[in-house]
C-alpha cells in the first residue's frame, strides 16, 4: 500500500511539472489574439519570413506577419500585416525584411515615413527591401576574390 502511495505523488508531481512547463512555453511564445487593423506589403522575395514572425516600428514589436500570398497578376509576394490598435502608420512608410541574427529568425522592420495621411485597413506599402542573402553575399565574397588572381 506505501509503495502505490509514493507511484501516485511522484506521478501527481511529474503532471504538476508538465503543466507548467507547458505554461512557461505558452508565455513565452507570446501568443496574443489580434486586436488591431490589417495592411499588406508588396515584395520581390519574402525568402526566410514566416506566418507569425514579428513587425518591428524603432525596435518595439508592433504586430505580426498574419499571411503571405502570391500574388497571380505581378508574380509578387504579399505580406498580411496585423498591426496593434492605437500605432497609425504613415502612408510613405517603408518595409523591410531583416535578419534577427546569424543563426536565423527574421522580422519586418517598418521605417515610418513624414506624411500626415495614415495607413487604413487594406492600404498597401509599396516601398520594401527585400531579404539580403548572407550565401549570395558570401558568394560573391568568395568568387570575386578569384578572379582577381588571374
Amino acid at each position: 500500500m506505501q509503495r502505490n502511495m509514493i507511484e501516485t505523488v511522484m506521478g501527481a508531481v511529474v503532471l504538476a511539472g508538465a503543466v507548467f512547463f507547458g505554461y512557461v512555453a505558452y508565455k513565452a511564445a507570446d501568443i496574443t489574439t489580434s486586436t488591431g487593423y490589417v495592411i499588406e506589403a508588396e515584395f520581390g522575395n519574402v525568402a526566410g519570413l514566416s506566418v507569425g514572425d514579428d513587425v518591428i516600428l524603432s525596435g518595439i514589436k508592433i504586430g505580426s506577419v498574419a499571411a503571405q500570398n502570391l500574388d497571380a497578376d505581378t508574380y509578387t509576394a504579399r505580406v498580411t500585416l496585423s498591426i496593434e490598435e492605437g500605432i497609425a502608420l504613415p502612408d510613405d512608410s517603408s518595409a523591410r525584411i531583416t535578419a534577427a541574427s546569424l543563426l536565423g529568425g527574421n522580422y519586418l522592420e517598418i521605417m515610418p515615413g513624414f506624411s500626415d495621411d495614415m495607413l487604413g485597413v487594406g492600404d498597401v506599402i509599396y516601398d520594401t527591401r527585400d531579404p539580403v542573402s548572407l550565401t549570395d553575399l558570401l558568394g560573391k565574397v568568395v568568387f570575386s576574390q578569384g578572379s582577381d588572381e588571374q
